[in-house]
């Protein structure tokens, strides 16, 4: 069986998968629009996978109380 390759086809809803993260993540009562801005670059080179935290993302993972390491 084949995975999904996440391409921003539509589906039954009508929506791709960029709308449907969209429209998730502002659909909360206090949601603004930046609530759905990218938090991650995801690059494919060589075969290789490569997932990045983007350095202007507002929610990023980790304790916020400590300083990334390498900064």
């Amino acid at each position: 069986m084949n995975a999904p390759d996440n391409t921003d086809e539509t589906d039954g809803t009508g929506m791709t998968d960029e709308e449907k993260r969209r429209d998730q993540l502002t659909s909360a009562p206090d949601a603004v629009e930046s609530d759905a801005d990218p938090r991650i670059d995801v690059t494919h080179r060589d075969g290789v996978t490569r997932i990045d935290i983007r350095d202007d993302a507002d929610v990023r993972p980790g304790d916020p109380t400590k300083e990334p390491p390498g900064r």
